[in-house]
């Protein structure tokens, strides 16, 4: 078997969660035991494209996750949240006074090209050999590397205050809850993200490719 995958993967779910499934799926269809591996994750409150790779596939992982991406991300400003998502807790700003939509499209262009990003600690990177999310749930502070990344494009889609509706290109590697957290802090009101959906992975659109339905 040889097969690429594309699966619109639903809020609430991990991306771990979708290749186990759609593993288990193939398996019990093929009668042996498939590979499937994915071609770079979603956050479990995120939603849209997964490209999943089975059987010999697999071998295409390297190249497919250095693909840019395209998402539909929604803020939500005067406040901060400790993921940086809807699942962290969250801080309001008492002083919050709305930014107009041509202030935030000025900032906007502040994060066009290539910038340094701090990554969440909430995420999954390794430091010193453990994940940051598990160094985070404990307590701790982990001290994150900034990574170069691109942002090839950013728009608003929608502002009606206090959310804030954008598109945005990238590179690969680069956190969108973290282009909402620095966002927040240029504005100076703060922000987090309350929804993303990856809508494209290099040529692969979301309202394009043929979708793999997720069983339960």
């Amino acid at each position: 078997m040889e097969e690429i995958i594309f699966v619109d993967k639903p809020a609430g779910m991990t991306s771990f969660g979708v290749v186990a499934r759609v593993r288990r799926q193939l398996s019990q269809s093929c009668g042996h035991k498939v590979k499937v591996g994915h071609t770079g994750t979603l956050d479990p409150f995120a939603t849209g494209l997964l490209v999943l790779l089975a059987g010999k596939a697999t071998k295409q992982a390297p190249n497919l996750t250095k693909l840019d991406k395209e998402y539909v991300a929604t803020l939500r400003l005067g406040a901060i949240s400790t993921t940086d998502d809807p699942e962290g807790e969250i801080s309001e700003n008492a002083n919050f006074i709305p930014p107009s939509r041509e202030t935030i499209a000025k900032l906007l262009e502040e994060f066009l090209g290539e910038i340094q990003q701090t990554p969440p600690i909430f995420s999954a990177i390794k430091i010193n050999g453990r994940r940051a999310y598990d160094l985070a749930r404990k307590g701790q502070n982990p001290k994150m590397p900034t990574r170069t990344v691109r942002i090839y494009e950013i728009e608003i889609l929608q502002y009606n205050s206090p959310y804030l509706v954008l598109r945005t290109k990238v590179s690969s590697g680069t956190y969108i809850r973290s282009l909402a957290r620095d966002l927040g802090a240029t504005i100076g009101c703060g922000a987090y993200l309350t929804e993303l959906r990856r809508t494209k992975i290099g040529d692969f659109d979301l309202s394009q490719v043929p979708l793999t339905t997720i069983p339960k």
